[in-house]
């Protein structure tokens, strides 16, 4: 569905994994036992007046919705590019800093909406759904839009339009839930500035960092796709690859985003959708160019000329299957995308995130 961040799985994504299935359990024990659910209703009076300071934590961390829990943990799955690229401490730091900005944020806006409308807002869809919201600022500066189809000739769909979709069925599902998306939307734009040198204030210390390595990581690690290990790999190793796979990832999307600019000009397609475009078939896109005219020969340089044509099943590059193996591929997938691409690094690596 998400074409954006790659198929495998949550690999290198162990804080995104362990609030999908921490939180999701949390929201089917509640609808288990709905007799509790009270306790995890985010309700502003009874913070603001009663003083009950723990809905704070409780109100904003489980989601009573079955729906809202659906549409958050989709858009967590996707969002968990983020934790890959940057690792797990800043994408903590991230979550957390916009935790606590989105709160202060909802009583602000609360009370501006109750001084504008005259109506108090008492309570807000409960969750931890402003801080899914804040990372719609980062998916929306660092991941490029890459065009897949076209409707009517002039609404385009791009790899990202199935992501805002999801984030406005989550905003339309509660009537307040506009409140929390703006709140959410402030506070990632305020972290993304670093308003106040707000990323040093509020982070995740390394002890912290360092324990959940020790304890939690093991639980809700996943493995690693590819079938080799590399042995005696020491930390300084492991950083540098990780910057590769980093600086590789970043390159590639804009490389892939720059190549179907280039196809949406040069190929324009008649009709409602462009089906092409939007299923490609990637064991003809190296035979789609268009076949060169034969130039008249003369006879004695006709056999001479004559060269064996290009096969599609040629061996593939080892410096290529390296590149894909190091951006989190298994090596079986990296060889069959580059044999059924003829060798192009762009081709296998758009066909290995996109399945």
């Amino acid at each position: 569905m998400f074409t954006t961040t790659g198929s495998r799985g949550l690999y290198k994504a162990p804080l995104c994994k362990g609030l999908l299935l921490v939180l999701n359990g949390l929201t089917v024990m509640l609808t288990l036992l709905p007799q509790y659910q009270h306790m995890f209703e985010y309700n502003l009076q009874a913070i603001s007046q009663h003083h009950q300071l723990w809905r704070l934590l409780c109100g904003r961390i489980v989601c009573l919705d079955i729906k809202d829990s659906f549409c958050s943990s989709l858009l967590i799955y996707n969002f968990r590019i983020f934790e890959r690229r940057f690792g797990t401490r800043k994408f903590a730091s991230f979550l957390l800093c916009t935790w606590f900005l989105s709160a202060v944020m909802d009583f602000l806006l609360a009370q501006a909406f109750e001084f504008l409308f005259d109506y108090a807002v008492e309570e807000l869809p409960a969750g931890m759904l402003a801080p899914v919201f804040s990372l719609f600022v980062p998916f929306y500066n660092a991941i490029p839009r890459m065009p897949v189809t076209q409707i009517f000739g002039q609404i385009h769909i791009t790899n990202k339009s199935l992501v805002y979709i999801v984030g406005l069925q989550l905003l339309t599902s509660s009537p307040f839930m506009w409140l929390l998306a703006l709140s959410g939307l402030i506070s990632g734009a305020l972290y993304h500035c670093n308003f106040l040198k707000i990323q040093k204030l509020v982070f995740v210390p390394i002890w912290v960092s360092r324990l959940g390595r020790c304890t939690l990581e093991p639980i809700f690690s996943s493995s690693q796709p590819v079938s080799e290990t590399p042995i005696g790999m020491g930390a300084t190793l492991d950083i540098q690859r990780q910057q590769r796979m980093d600086m590789l990832d970043q390159q590639l999307l804009f490389a892939q985003y720059n190549e179907a600019r280039r196809n949406a000009r040069l190929q324009p397609q008649a009709g409602l959708l462009q089906w092409t475009r939007l299923f490609p078939s990637l064991r003809r896109r190296g035979q789609n160019h268009p076949t060169a005219q034969p130039q008249p020969q003369p006879q004695g340089q006709a056999h001479a000329s004559t060269q064996p044509p290009l096969l599609d099943n040629s061996p593939a590059s080892e410096e290529q299957v390296a590149r894909l193996v190091e951006m989190g591929f298994s090596r079986i997938d990296a060889l069959e995308a580059l044999r059924a691409s003829n060798n192009d690094i762009n081709i296998a690596t758009n066909f290995l995130l996109q399945h």
